[in-house]
């Protein structure tokens, strides 16, 4: 395979009999430089004199009086312009992206030297365009006249009106705008390639020869430079094309080069371009899933990656597959070569400004002078906060277990670092001077402590934290001087903007490796083997981007850039690559997602048709292995039971207690069991600002124990009358809720005012709305005797098991416990689920997904208590009851608990009825869990599993 770059290096070094002392060679980018240089080495077997190269935007810079401009001083002058011509006071937040497009559209009128007077003049004098402008090609006039068509004048709409009313100004701030830019010297690129060609001397320049090569589509400028430099005989062109699509008339692939050859005839011959009429190997791969194509790429790799890595590529369509690429290359790759930028979206460097934004703007409360909880955390979690002070994790942990979701600022400056990065600050300046304070010391110390620079992520983080930090001094300037005025969130968005469509160059040698790159670093590049991912329709031609003020009708009258165009740009890119391949695979994917709908790109479904070739379609399969989940088995074996003795025999912990929900667990999964009641694994805490069902119920609990701590300081009896009264002192009762917040979630002292986010707030009403049912629901039932809240009860017993018999203890913590009519009632308050209806006392014992928790752990109390009360010979009866607080606004709801087959339930109001039946079910449960012949297994029913703490470990789904 003979390259194009090699062919022209040929060519020249015969024609200029290798003196290159006076040419410039000039690409469309300077990639394809570093190839040239290499094939003109090849030719000559001495030293030879480099020829000069240079980019096609670097010829016109050096030629110009002016700098290119800055993109954010650009917008902010624009916007300067914009609101002195029309009186807007629309923010520069809303601005920014229609400045971003006018200025798009200046920089297209200017490089295509349309006539701007003509082009922003008033709509409606623009109808006589057809007839007064000669200058305009038939093409044109008919683009003008079906714009004009479908624009009626004749019914002036309010959209019209406003459209029109816009484009009187436009020429205006046209004008202004480039006056202001001319003033400071500097220009937007579109302008600067306009003065260099209207004012350019060809006399003047450097060089006495221009080689251009590989250019496909020129805007006006550029073919203007390209006239001037031929007709001095000052000019050398090299085309890259192929028969195969030039002799189709029309075919977008070919429709620039046409125009090229004609007007500027290429100094290679037409029998060097017929690569694509002989059959190679193309593949047309069809891929379920966009990563599905980045996990056939190692296979892809080990098969056809050649001796010479630089002559295999692979291009990526989508970009964002950069970085799965790079984790994804094979053993067999040595060295590579990256050609396009790495998103600094995707680096440590963006999100910890990120991070710092957000504190500053929406974590920070100026009303309160408050942090907020996730906006801190998310900063303290930062790897880069961690790099900077020691004192962040502990810090973070400190505030996740106090649940300090509003601290001050003087609670965070532990240290140096971290006073920088957590004081307030009051302008756009002062956060602009902390981030860049803090990506000075970040770099400072990331640069101590990485010492492997052949790491390429190390070297592209560094390259990260220096391009952040260049970016955010670029706004500092901007704010010092007074041209970039807008809030706090305005400018984190901004800058954030910014940030997200930067990018980072890979460094690296080009000329050696595997090269991975975008469709725009292909040009005047020729590979032997190829692979292409995503080449679908949407990102090849890529959609979107084409915003503007000016209509599409009118864009073709002017001659300027229009979607045509950019269909026939990325067509030649995609039949330019195939030409000189010997392999190529284009992978597609067929994922439907949003609105792409899978589809292969036109230009793979044009060549299919066309070619005539067979070629080789194949499809990518997913191939699901499951994880196999080898079912666990935990054996009792001796240093297990062991572990279990020293948990729960009295003898070795006098503190061993099996409570209903060790108890529960074990019914409900064994090994769930063995994980947190004898291995002791225990899930770490993860706080939010959000409220969790057991925290919910807990603060319910604490302020319902004391209501009724404080209704019977003075008497045990609760009346009506003292329910009615408290009911109707909702004060009390919100610090009753409000007590519960502060001791259980915010951690404060009591005489501290609890501050309360959204969710917090809600959940805080919901809360005393409970207290409320709860209250209500007990005025009914009074009056009664309360006898105790939060009753810890507790009962010694013995285990018998063939390893032995132990004393151990089971007991738990009654809500409440209260007296009427004889009859002692234990109630469990429950804030969520749903009452059920056991069929028996041994379906509580029994493992099964409606087996009912809650019902075991009542009856448990019951017989503690049932027990307690024969000791000291009462006979009275128990009564076991659950209360579902949501549920007890309803009139006929009832707490009391049922028990039977459906339509013949009974009420459970004298527990010593069931005590035998549960008590010998409890034995034999506790026989089991102790038995060294059964081991811990995992449950059969697998919807326990969905919201275990251990199914990580356990696999189990």
């Amino acid at each position: 395979m003979k390259t194009f770059l090699q062919e022209v290096a040929h060519d020249l070094y015969q024609k200029t009999g290798g003196d290159f002392s006076h040419v410039a060679v000039v690409f469309p980018n300077k990639r394809a430089s570093l190839f040239f240089n290499e094939h003109l080495v090849q030719e000559s077997e001495r030293p030879l004199w480099s020829p000069s190269y240079i980019s096609i935007s670097e010829l016109f810079r050096q030629n110009s009086p002016w700098q290119t401009g800055d993109p954010i001083k650009l917008i902010c002058d624009l916007y300067k312009i914009f609101r002195q011509v029309t009186g807007s006071t629309e923010p520069l937040d809303d601005f920014y992206f229609w400045g971003e497009m006018l200025i798009a559209d200046f920089d297209d009128a200017d490089k295509n030297m349309a006539d701007t007077d003509a082009l922003f003049s008033n709509l409606k004098d623009l109808n006589a365009l057809t007839d007064n402008y000669d200058f305009l090609e038939e093409g044109q006039k008919e683009a003008l006249a079906q714009f004009f068509h479908n624009f009626s004048i004749d019914r002036v709409t309010e959209l019209k009106q406003r459209f029109i009313s816009i484009w009187d100004t436009l020429g205006d701030i046209y004008t202004r705008y480039k006056a202001l830019l001319e003033n400071q010297g500097i220009a937007y690129e579109g302008m600067m390639y306009r003065q260099v060609i209207e004012t350019m001397d060809i006399e003047q320049l450097p060089y006495k020869t221009y080689v251009f090569v590989g250019f496909n589509v020129l805007n006006k400028v550029e073919h203007t430079l390209f006239k001037k430099l031929n007709d001095a005989g000052k000019a050398l062109f090299y085309w890259d094309y192929d028969t195969f699509y030039m002799e189709r008339t029309p075919h977008e692939a070919g429709e620039f080069i046409r125009r090229n050859l004609r007007d500027f005839p290429s100094e290679l011959p037409p029998t060097l371009f017929k690569n694509l009429n002989r059959s190679k190997e193309i593949i047309f791969a069809e891929s379920p899933t966009e990563n599905g194509q980045v996990r056939f790429l190692p296979q892809w790799l080990r098969q056809n990656l050649t001796e010479k890595e630089k002559e295999t590529a692979v291009v990526l369509c989508n970009e964002a597959l950069l970085q799965p690429v790079l984790h994804s290359l094979p053993e067999n790759v040595n060295h590579i070569n990256i050609t396009m930028g790495f998103p600094l979206s995707q680096t440590p460097a963006y999100s910890f400004v990120n991070a710092l934004l957000e504190l500053h703007t929406s974590g920070y409360d100026t009303r309160n002078g408050r942090y907020h909880f996730a906006e801190t955390v998310s900063l303290l979690k930062h790897p880069y906060t961690r790099l900077l002070s020691p004192e962040a994790e502990k810090l973070e942990i400190e505030l996740t277990k106090n649940n300090r979701f509003y601290p001050f600022p003087s609670e965070l400056g532990k240290d140096e670092a971290l006073e920088l990065l957590f004081k307030p600050c009051n302008s756009n300046e002062t956060l602009c001077n902390t981030l860049s304070k803090a990506l000075e010391q970040v770099a400072l110390l990331y640069q101590r402590q990485q010492t492997d620079e052949k790491n390429a992520f190390d070297q592209l983080y560094r390259e990260a934290l220096f391009k952040t930090y260049t970016l955010t001094n670029r706004f500092h300037t901007l704010l010092e001087n007074k041209e970039f005025n807008v809030k706090p969130d305005t400018f984190q968005r901004l800058l954030t903007r910014v940030m997200a469509s930067s990018s980072i160059p890979f460094h690296g040698e080009p000329a050696i490796g595997l090269q991975v790159m975008g469709v725009l670093e292909t040009r005047n590049l020729d590979f032997r083997h190829l692979i292409m991912l995503s080449v679908n329709e949407g990102k090849l031609p890529k959609t979107g981007s084409d915003a503007s003020f000016i209509p599409y009708n009118l864009r073709k009258a002017f001659g300027m850039t229009t979607i045509d165009h950019k269909i026939a740009v990325y067509a030649y890119y995609f039949y330019r690559l195939l030409q000189r391949t010997e392999k190529a695979t284009l992978v597609f994917n067929t994922a439907t997602d949003g609105i792409n709908r899978g589809e292969m790109s036109r230009f793979m479904l044009q060549f299919l048709i066309e070619w005539g070739y067979p070629i080789r379609r194949i499809r990518l399969e997913t191939a699901q292995s499951p994880q196999g989940s080898t079912p666990i088995r935990i054996e009792k074996n001796p240093d297990v039971l062991l572990r279990m003795r020293q948990s729960f025999d009295l003898k070795n912990n006098p503190n061993a207690v099996l409570s209903p929900s060790a108890l529960n667990t074990y019914l409900d999964c064994p090994l769930k069991f063995y994980y947190k009641y004898v291995a002791r694994l225990s899930t770490p805490d993860e706080v939010t600002s959000e409220i969790d069902a057991a925290t919910f119920g807990s603060i319910f609990h604490y302020a319902a124990e004391h209501i009724y701590k404080d209704l019977t300081a003075h008497g045990k009896v609760i009346n009506k009358e003292a329910l009615e009264k408290l009911l109707k002192d909702e004060i009390r009762l919100q610090t009753y809720v409000d007590n519960g917040f502060k001791k259980l979630f915010f951690h404060l002292p009591l005489e501290e005012k609890p501050e309360y986010n959204g969710i917090q707030l809600i959940n805080s009403a919901v809360i005393l709305r409970y207290i409320k049912q709860l209250l209500g629901k007990d005025m009914n039932y009074a009056p009664f005797t309360f006898i105790n809240s939060e009753y810890p009860v507790q009962e010694d017993i013995e285990i018998h098991s063939t390893a032995g018999t132990f004393r151990s203890r089971i007991g738990g913590t009654i809500d409440r416990l209260d007296l009427k009519d004889n009859i002692f009632r234990i109630v469990d308050y429950k804030t969520g689920g749903h009452a059920d209806t056991p069929l028996n006392v041994e379906s509580l014992f029994t493992p099964d997904a409606k087996r009912s928790n809650y019902v075991f752990q009542t009856f448990l109390y019951a017989a503690i208590v049932c027990r307690m009360l024969r000791e000291k010979h009462d006979d009275r009866q128990v009564a076991p009851s659950l209360l579902y607080i949501h549920q007890a606004a309803s009139e006929d709801y009832t707490p009391i608990i049922r028990m039977g087959e459906p339509r013949k339930t009974e009420p459970v109001e004298d527990f010593a009825k069931y005590e035998a039946e549960f008590r010998n079910n409890l034995d034999q449960l506790l026989t089991h869990i102790f038995s060294p012949e059964i081991p811990f297994t995992q449950t059969e029913e697998t919807d326990k599993c969905a919201f275990c703490d251990f199914k990580g470990l356990c696999k189990r789904s």
